[in-house]
């Protein structure tokens, strides 16, 4: 579908439902929560029920936000998730396109076979076939972003207010680290600066995601640097490593490694920076990159996951000593596209 056909056809398309429930992926980062918070006061606008529901908790800097209050946590109170779930007319898929990306969510989502469902995403690799309607761009700073130009194409001046600009304002700017990355186009500062008015403060936002550590998180960044970043000059690249026991020393909560991947990148010969964390029995990856490598590849060929050119994740069932010993063996298949 088009982005053109799903812009001119989406208010008669949601118009069709009246109790909609809004999810996302598991551990929701800013951009899962900005658009989805935004598209729900959206959605109520048109005299829509909803309902945004979240595999599992939120990053506490983001615990401010307009709305949040009223989300649920389905493995807080997945009972009542499934409520949900079988009493909604449309599910909306926002910031992910596959079921699997849901935690324990999943196994309740895949049950709604006879559920409409309509997707709002900026992710590759997704299969079209399972939903009604959908809006998919992968050269998108963000699904907050997406979400904005559907508000923009019916008119700012109608739908816009102060929380969904807050809300989106929160994505797009988590999800391209401040605006240092994933800027595909003109039109994502465009969008932001009809975001930003007299009562919807930019500086004020970016204060509360980014200057609201904890002196735990703090000391975690420093110990990161400090303790557990390797350079590897030979291939341009750096990765970081957590163990469960690192987390728990500096008393872990989450998000508290939110941003840690983007620091090795500050050194100049750094292309590649990957964040190793131990935790919830996986390993987790987190990839970032500059210029035209992409993170996205390695990924998904070797690390269960996939993403952006320049932003990606994976995951790995095994030990964190197997983690990294894999992760050493793979960087050099790359060594000529890293060091080019």
């Amino acid at each position: 579908m088009s982005k053109d056909l799903f812009l001119s056809t989406f208010k008669n398309f949601i118009t069709q439902y009246h109790n909609v429930v809004i999810v996302s992926h598991v551990n929701p980062d800013g951009d899962a929560v900005g658009s989805s918070l935004a598209f729900s006061y959206f959605l109520q606008k048109f005299g829509i029920k909803t309902k945004v529901m979240i595999p599992n908790d939120f990053p506490g800097f983001l615990a401010w936000m307009p709305g949040i209050d009223e989300v649920l946590i389905y493995d807080k109170n997945s009972e009542k998730g499934v409520q949900c779930l079988n009493e909604t007319d449309l599910i909306c898929y926002l910031d992910f396109n596959a079921p699997s990306r849901t935690g324990l969510m999943h196994n309740d989502l895949c049950h709604c076979t006879k559920t409409p469902k309509l997707l709002i995403d900026h992710h590759r690799d997704a299969d079209f076939t399972q939903f009604a309607a959908y809006l998919s761009e992968v050269e998108t700073s963000s699904t907050s972003e997406l979400v904005a130009e559907i508000i923009q194409y019916h008119g700012f001046d109608k739908y816009l207010d102060d929380n969904i600009a807050t809300c989106l304002l929160v994505g797009i700017m988590t999800d391209t680290g401040s605006f240092a990355h994933s800027i595909y186009h003109p039109d994502t500062f465009e969008i932001c600066g009809k975001l930003i008015s007299p009562t919807v403060n930019y500086q004020y936002i970016h204060s509360k995601i980014y200057n609201t550590f904890s002196e735990n998180r703090m000391r975690l960044l420093g110990y990161c640097i400090s303790n557990r970043m390797t350079v590897m000059n030979e291939f341009n690249t750096a990765y970081i490593y957590l163990t469960k026991k690192d987390l728990e020393d500096f008393d872990y909560q989450v998000g508290d490694t939110e941003g840690v991947v983007n620091f090795p990148l500050m050194i100049d010969s750094i292309r590649m920076a990957v964040l190793i964390t131990e935790r919830q029995g996986v390993i987790r990856f987190s990839f970032r990159s500059k210029g035209d490598f992409s993170v996205h590849e390695v990924a998904r060929a070797h690390f269960n996951g996939g993403g952006h050119l320049n932003a990606a994740g994976g995951t790995l069932n095994c030990t964190i000593e197997q983690a990294i010993e894999k992760f050493l063996q793979v960087v050099p298949q790359y060594k000529s596209l890293l060091t080019k």
